[in-house]
Parts: C-alpha cells; structure tokens; sequence
C-alpha cells in the first residue's frame, strides 16, 4: 500500500530509518481520515522536491499504534520531521505546502 512516491512504513522500519537518513518527514496518516487525503499530495510533492536530501514516508497509524502514541500524538493528520533521528518540528493539521517545505529547508 503506498502511492506512487511517498511509501509507507511500518514501525519495525521506523527507527532504522531515522538513523539511516539525516532528514526524515513521516506523515502519521489513516485511511478514514478526510484532512489526511489534503496532506497526501502535499507529501508527494515534497517528496519529488527533496528527493535527493530528505526522505518522506507515511505511516498508517491503524496499524502502528505504538510508534503514533510515542511521540504523544492524539490527532492527525500529522507530519513530523526529523534531523540525525531527532525530532525537529511537528505540523499538526491541514496546512499549506510552503509549511512543510519551509520545515524541511530549515533542516538542510
């Protein structure tokens, strides 16, 4: 299950990931989520922006609960980005592409 460029992730993935790339934005996701159907063409967008210096994945929180509640998130969508497997920032919500790909410019 993922589109055509941002791919989805399971929790057993996720922390190999974080130390495997320096700049990492996970979209915490759900199939019944109407906001996260706006944020998905803003992901696959940055994606195809940053292909070459930051790494976007999905996570279907359905299925990896633990790796959501870890980070004390309570609603989605939400995409948080991570430098040197640190967390950076988080935007909670619907929000305008320039949002995300200004998050992601900080950490390069």
């Amino acid at each position: 299950m993922s589109t055509d460029t941002v791919a989805y992730v399971e929790e057993s993935e996720f922390d190999a990931l974080l130390t495997e790339e320096k700049v990492v934005v996970v979209d915490f996701t759900a199939t019944w989520c109407g906001p996260c159907r706006l944020v998905s063409p803003l992901m696959d967008q940055l994606a195809e922006e940053f292909q070459d210096s930051a790494k976007v994945v999905k996570i279907d929180i359905d299925n990896n609960k633990p790796v959501f509640k870890r980070f004390g998130l309570r609603s989605i969508p939400a995409v948080l980005f991570f430098k040197d497997g640190n967390l950076v920032e988080s935007i909670i919500g619907v929000s305008a592409y320039e949002q995300f790909s200004d998050a992601v410019q900080k950490l390069l």
